[in-house]
């Protein structure tokens, strides 16, 4: 019937999302239906994603311990404020890797994702001046107490360029939360379910990852 062909049509659709970006949950994949131009009823949908087991099960929130409030200002504007943290992960041999992210706080945009075996104050400048010949230096970096970041060389670089850095409390991640979820995501949707021989394969898979995270995720 035509009615059990459009059934198969939402979960041919459904389940193709799903392989695509195993990390998405019904409102995400419900939202890009959206985009894609798809005329379907939402209750109808969402139970076609659950006859296909496609729920997604949610962790429950830890408790955080008390203490003083800070609001996390979004800019109203690009180059207003970047946020920078290290990650950390291992090569299929064994190896360690550490991966460089820095996002603009204003829209989530990913400016960089860099894997490398060693990412030294130095290095980190480099980077960031490359990224900055064509977007530009922000007027702040909010970033974590890491050493790198709280070196002579990262602190006189950033004098050089008039940027402010915003250091967050030690212990305080979510102070940088707009990055430590931009982590989480990396790591649920590229670092965790994939086991990378090399790190060119780890820059090949976040590039095509990249152009989606930022131009096609609803």
């Amino acid at each position: 019937s035509t009615k059990k062909v459009a059934n198969n049509e939402i979960a041919n659709y459904l389940t193709g999302l799903a392989k695509v970006h195993p990390r998405w949950g019904f409102d995400k994949m419900m939202a890009k239906a959206k985009l894609d131009k798809k005329i379907w009823n939402h209750k109808r949908v969402h139970r076609i994603y659950c006859e296909q087991g496609l729920n997604i099960r949610i962790k429950p929130r830890k408790r955080l311990p008390s203490g003083e409030s800070k609001i996390l200002v979004q800019p109203t504007r690009p180059n207003v404020c970047w946020s920078l943290d290290f990650m950390v992960d291992v090569l299929q041999h064994g190896g360690s890797f550490r991966i460089l992210n820095v996002i603009d706080d204003y829209n989530r945009e990913a400016l960089l994702i860099e894997p490398r075996h060693s990412l030294p104050a130095f290095t980190v400048t480099l980077l960031l001046d490359q990224l900055a010949l064509h977007r530009g230096y922000p007027d702040m970096i909010r970033i974590d107490n890491g050493t790198e970041l709280t070196s002579k060389i990262f602190r006189e670089w950033a004098a050089r360029h008039n940027i402010l850095l915003h250091y967050i409390q030690p212990g305080k991640p979510a102070q940088n939360a707009f990055i430590e979820r931009f982590n989480r995501t990396y790591r649920e949707e590229v670092l965790d379910i994939h086991w990378f021989m090399n790190l060119a394969e780890v820059r090949y898979i976040t590039k095509e990852w990249l152009n989606t995270y930022n131009y096609q995720r609803p």
